[in-house]
Formats: structure tokens, C-alpha cells, sequence
């Protein structure tokens, strides 16, 4: 089942934002079983009448909330430029992005509500995979196509090489963050990584001698 939440909202709403916050706390806090549309009406300060004017459902108020994040943070088309003259730049700069938005305490906690109850609540992983995997595969996979077509890498299958792209980025940090293992990741250790990460990706997918 599509959850549809607005594809233009009225993102300068007090209310909605209002809305958006009161729920993500109470998600993050109880978890997204545990909370009612009343309690976040409560929280939020706003009628169910106006709570479900912005909302349809609790399914969609929880899309939203990650669908929001998502487009702020995950938006590849502003990292990466078209010419491609400095790849190195260009993957270097998304994937500190990207990594630091993993590893975002409320990212993580939003992401440990989805694994929880995923499996009794499908629309959260349904509303995570959406809106952060699919869409970054979508604008990743066709900088890389554009890329390959101009000679600077050969990717066969985009959709695999933007999933390897971001599996090379949430490999120990973001495990031990997910786990709450360990001290936090400073951002030395966050450059590393992706330098690392940046090095093996374009490594693989070189042009063809």
C-alpha cells in the first residue's frame, strides 16, 4: 500500500512544523504503536480536526516525518554536479553528507523505531525505504549514468552501484552507533571513512582501460 503524503507541503506552517516536531518526539520516546493521533494533537497544541487537515493518518504523519528529513538531507542532484570534472569532490562531499545524517542522534532513533516495529507496522519500513534508499538510488543511479555516458566511470547497473555506494559508508561507524557501542564518531573518523569509501567506489567502477 503507497502512503501518499504531499508531494509540494506548506512547509511554513507553524502548525504543520508544530505537528512534526510534538510527533517525532513521541515516536523517538514511546514508539509509534505506543502513540495516538490525540497525544499528538495534545502535544502539538492543535485540534484533531487540524491535526488530520495536514494528516491523514498516523501512517502518513510518520512518512512525513522521515519523507521531510530525507529531502533535506538526502538530496544528490545538490552534491554532484553534472560536468563531473572533480568525482573525488563531488563523492567525497555527498558522502559526508550522508554519513553525518545517518548519525544524526535523532536519524538513528527515528531508524531503531522502523527496525523495531517494522514488522508489525509494514507502512514505517514501507516510509523509510521510500523515501531514503529508493530516492537516493533514483538521483545517485542517474548521476552515475551520466557519468558513464561522458567517459568518467563504466557502472553497468547504477541501482547496485548507488546501494554499494552507501553499504561502503554504513559499515562500523553506523554499526556501533545503531548498537550504542563505543564513544561518538568524531569527525576525523567520519573524513576517514568516506575517504575510504570514495577511493574503493571509484576504484571499482574506473573507466575501462
Amino acid at each position: 500500500m503507497e502512503i501518499r503524503t504531499d508531494p509540494q507541503p506548506d512547509t511554513e506552517s507553524p502548525k504543520r512544523a508544530a505537528i512534526l516536531a510534538a510527533a517525532s518526539d513521541l515516536f523517538v520516546t514511546h514508539g509509534y504503536g505506543a502513540v495516538s493521533m490525540d497525544a499528538v494533537a495534545r502535544a502539538a497544541c492543535v485540534s484533531k480536526a487540524t491535526l488530520y487537515a495536514y494528516f491523514a493518518s498516523k501512517a502518513v504523519l510518520f512518512a512525513t516525518i522521515i519523507q521531510d528529513a530525507c529531502r533535506e538531507n538526502l538530496a544528490a542532484d545538490a552534491f554532484l554536479p553534472e560536468d563531473g570534472d572533480d568525482l573525488v569532490g563531488a563523492l567525497t562531499a555527498l558522502g559526508g553528507r550522508l554519513l553525518r545524517f545517518f548519525l544524526q542522534s535523532r536519524t538513528m532513533a527515528i531508524y531503531r523505531v522502523v527496525v523495531a516495529e517494522s514488522a508489525r507496522f509494514p507502512e514505517l519500513g514501507q516510509a523509510l525505504y521510500e523515501n531514503g534508499p529508493a530516492r537516493f538510488r533514483h538521483l545517485f543511479g542517474r548521476w552515475l549514468v551520466q557519468q558513464t555516458e561522458a567517459g568518467r566511470l563504466s557502472v553497468s547497473d547504477p541501482d547496485l552501484a548507488a546501494d554499494q555506494f552507501v553499504g561502503l559508508l554504513r559499515t562500523g561507524l553506523f554499526l556501533r552507533a545503531t548498537l550504542g557501542v563505543g564513544p561518538p564518531a568524531s569527525d576525523d573518523m567520519i573524513d576517514r571513512l568516506v575517504a575510504a569509501a570514495v577511493t574503493t567506489f571509484l576504484r571499482a567502477y574506473a573507466p575501462h582501460s
